[in-house]
């Protein structure tokens, strides 16, 4: 399928996302951004999307967050608590059928796990408590064995940075998954531009997993092209060479902070499947301010 062209509308009703509020319970809430309630509302939706309408497609559906969090979020300067990306996989309708968390701060994982315990106690989670990158292969041990069930995985990977390396996507990928991304490449990379296209700096090449990029972004950046789109574009390139369709950057999501309206991040749908496509296009048609649209079930 060729994303540069839309998918077909897919048929039912869903009605606009609204992310639960909750209330201090006296462990860990970071602050964040208020543009952050809005990747919330896109990647709740798509949750939604995914897990109803590949239910009765697949034996097993997993969820993994790779950047779990606690599965509470303050939005700055404010009292509004949000609930996080686990809480709201946890909360569709069709819950899947397996869920994955992965984070690197012991704190913040002991109040995701009693979050979960408490409003969600007969769901069936593993927690991972370390880097990504590091604990790969834990996370792919915990997905159910493909030679007895038809198990798919939707992956999200919410980093502050672009430390996830892809070595650790490419693992992954060898399982039949989907992946939710934040491309953090405007709110890292644009920033640190001239430090992370230093010669001997290997982030890029750990990013992109490869080293071939810096003559491409010669050529590119005398065309005019900025360091987040070059990194965008090579990003969904070389998530080709995994099998992945064709992500062209406006089937991505910008967001932008509400202070200076600056942009920050790409989020981005990397899938093998058309469906799971269709239903990005979907969540896209949300994040241009349209109240009610169409998805399949």
């Amino acid at each position: 399928m060729d994303r540069s062209k839309r998918a077909p509308e897919v048929r039912s009703e869903a009605k606009e996302t609204h992310i639960p509020l909750a209330e201090d319970d006296g462990l860990r809430i970071p602050e964040v951004g208020s543009w952050v309630e809005d990747k919330y509302r896109l990647v709740s939706l798509y949750d939604k999307l995914f897990s109803t309408g590949m239910k009765k497609q697949w034996d097993v559906r997993v969820y993994i967050d790779l950047y779990a969090g606690p599965g509470y979020a303050r939005i700055r300067g404010t009292n509004r608590i949000l609930w996080g990306s686990p809480l709201l996989a946890l909360q569709v309708p069709d819950q899947f059928d397996k869920y994955i968390f992965c984070e690197t701060d012991q704190v913040l994982m002991k109040a995701l796990k009693q979050r979960v315990a408490r409003l969600f106690p007969h769901a069936d989670v593993e927690f991972i408590l370390g880097d990504c990158n590091e604990c790969v292969d834990d996370i792919c041990a915990c997905i159910p064995s493909q030679k007895r069930h038809r198990v798919l995985s939707v992956c999200f990977v919410d980093p502050y940075d672009i430390g996830i390396k892809f070595s650790t996507i490419r693992k992954l990928s060898s399982r039949r998954m989907d992946f939710l991304f934040l491309l953090a490449l405007y709110m890292d990379a644009n920033r640190n531009v001239v430090y992370y296209t230093g010669l001997t700096n290997p982030k890029i090449d750990e990013f992109l997993g490869t080293d071939e990029w810096r003559a491409k972004w010669e050529h590119e950046r005398c065309s005019g092209v900025n360091f987040p789109q070059f990194l965008g574009q090579e990003y969904a390139k070389q998530m080709e060479t995994l099998g992945y369709l064709p992500t062209p950057l406006h089937s991505m999501k910008q967001v932008r902070s509400d202070d200076r309206n600056l942009p920050l991040y790409y989020l981005a749908l990397f899938s093998k499947h058309e469906r799971a496509c269709k239903f990005w296009d979907e969540v896209l048609k949300y994040g241009t301010n349209q109240i009610s649209f169409d998805f399949a079930t």
